[in-house]
């Protein structure tokens, strides 16, 4: 006979989240920055486990609660994909001369005054053209932080810029995956939700590049000019250095931009970027080939897509810093995901996440506190399901109904969807893109996140707006008549 199953309670769906929420801080008090290589994993176990035995009082069976973790990794599983395929391009941009030859041209070119701020208008830019973060992050922002490096300058703040430039871009671009997500889970129209996240996303933009060059013209640099010369000379003895090693990133850029889906043009990149490497860059794969001949040579792409490449320039910032990628080095990364989404699926699968809404609807009886609650499910959505498009998908199909029930313009939400369910996702170490952004910038979310000012500026404007009612916008009558008949 099957067991009825029973609604959890608003306690019980408390029970996992302030399990790993302590657990989460103790593991960070622990072991630091190594709590991602292991620590935060087991919490995320634990604290599903919690939630299964919660579960299991409820009238669940193992076998249901098996088949919502298989379903809800099913959710990550291309975005992890992805990953896998930046590790490739990574370690082939190494070799291929590409990200040293950005990081040649941009020590060439960037003051060390303006860096923070250029850094974060130039990932908007790019990011606005091709419409994804993760990209511009991977390629620009590996480059820049190289620049970074070379001045002397705040890792911290180099990547915290990055992040805020890189997230503004995929957030007001028409080409961006959650951009069109957060839209058509709301009902409103592409475009109009682009200009209406205009009054939350522009000032949030402006201040934080604002603040960027604000840090950056008091930053203590310690770097020489001689010394930059010294790092561009020893890149240049290193690498063949020139525009044309920069074809592979204008390919993928273009790739990107015409809309190409995202596994095969990243890949695509990886796979150019060997190709350069053994056209451009001879002298480099034979010195780390075990033998003569194209087979050889070969060989060394082979695992520089695999295991990453180690440059030896005769500057220890400088190797470390060129030497990388490989898809190995984002198994850690995708461990934490995996860990992450299990304990997001078993909080969905159980309803215990559902039930945490419908406590907060109850308490938000102005439309003020209805677009802070949204807003803060949607940080928690991204805190316990580990995946922006879950924080945005979730939200909205449970807000949605109360939404138009107040008479709200669909821009309303979809707006807020975007404001806290893409932006915060960055900031939480477990995170898909929280865990991304630390495999690719080689910075913590922990360190970087006081400093991705656009990432939390937005869902503070956000709430601003929301009890002052500026730009909060309502269906007409017809309407919100129509919605309510249907």
């Amino acid at each position: 006979m099957t067991q009825q199953i029973k609604q959890p309670t608003l306690f019980q769906a408390l029970i996992p989240l302030v399990a790993l929420v302590i657990m989460l801080a103790s593991s960070v008090y622990f072991f630091g920055e190594d709590s991602s290589y292991g620590p935060n994993q087991i919490a995320l176990w634990i604290a599903a486990g919690i939630a299964c035995i919660i579960g299991f009082k409820n009238g669940f069976s193992w076998e249901q609660i098996e088949k919502g973790i298989q379903e809800g990794i099913s959710v990550a599983l291309g975005a992890m994909l992805i990953i896998l395929a930046v590790g490739s391009l990574i370690g082939t941009w190494l070799l291929s001369g590409t990200v040293p030859t950005l990081i040649y041209y941009g020590l060439e070119l960037l003051n060390p005054g303006l860096f923070y701020a250029a850094s974060c208008i130039i990932c908007g830019i790019i990011a606005l053209s091709i419409g994804s973060s993760w990209t511009t992050a991977a390629t620009i922002g590996v480059a820049l932080m190289g620049v970074a490096s070379g001045m002397g300058l705040d890792p911290a703040i180099a990547a915290g810029a990055i992040v805020s430039g890189s997230y503004f871009g995929d957030k007001m671009s028409p080409l961006s995956d959650t951009t069109n997500l957060a839209p058509a889970v709301s009902g409103t129209e592409l475009f109009a939700h682009i200009r209406y996240m205009g009054y939350t996303a522009g000032p949030a933009f402006i201040i934080s590049v604002t603040l960027f060059l604000f840090l950056g013209l008091n930053a203590d640099s310690a770097v020489s000019l001689e010394k930059l010369n010294q790092m561009q000379n020893l890149l240049d003895n290193t690498f063949n250095v020139g525009w044309a090693m920069l074809v592979p990133l204008f390919v993928l850029l273009f790739l990107a931009a015409t809309r190409k889906p995202a596994l095969p043009t990243v890949f695509f990149g990886a796979l150019l970027g060997g190709v350069w490497a053994l056209i451009f860059q001879p002298d480099m794969v034979q010195q780390m080939a075990d033998g003569e001949g194209f087979l050889a040579h070969l060989k060394v792409i082979w695992l520089a897509m695999s295991d990453g490449t180690t440059v030896s320039t005769g500057s220890t910032n400088l190797d470390s810093l060129l030497s990388g990628g490989g898809m190995s080095s984002m198994l850690n990364t995708l461990w934490l995901i995996l860990s992450a989404m299990t304990f997001g699926a078993v909080m969905e699968k159980l309803g215990l996440l559902q039930r945490f809404i419908q406590g907060m609807l109850k308490s938000a009886k102005s439309v003020g506190s209805l677009i802070t609650g949204t807003l803060f499910t949607c940080f928690g959505a991204n805190v316990l399901t580990a995946d922006q498009y879950m924080a945005i998908v979730l939200p909205g199909r449970m807000f949605k109904e109360e939404y138009q029930r107040r008479g709200l313009d669909p821009r309303v939400l979809s707006r807020t969807l975007e404001d806290s369910g893409t932006l915060t996702s960055a900031l939480i170490p477990w995170n898909t893109c929280g865990a991304y952004m630390f495999s690719v910038l080689a910075v913590s979310p922990l360190d970087y996140g006081i400093y991705a000012f656009f990432n939390y500026l937005t869902p503070l404007i956000a709430i601003v707006l929301a009890y002052t009612g500026w730009t909060i916008l309502y269906r007409e009558p017809e309407m919100t008549e129509n919605t309510q008949t249907s």
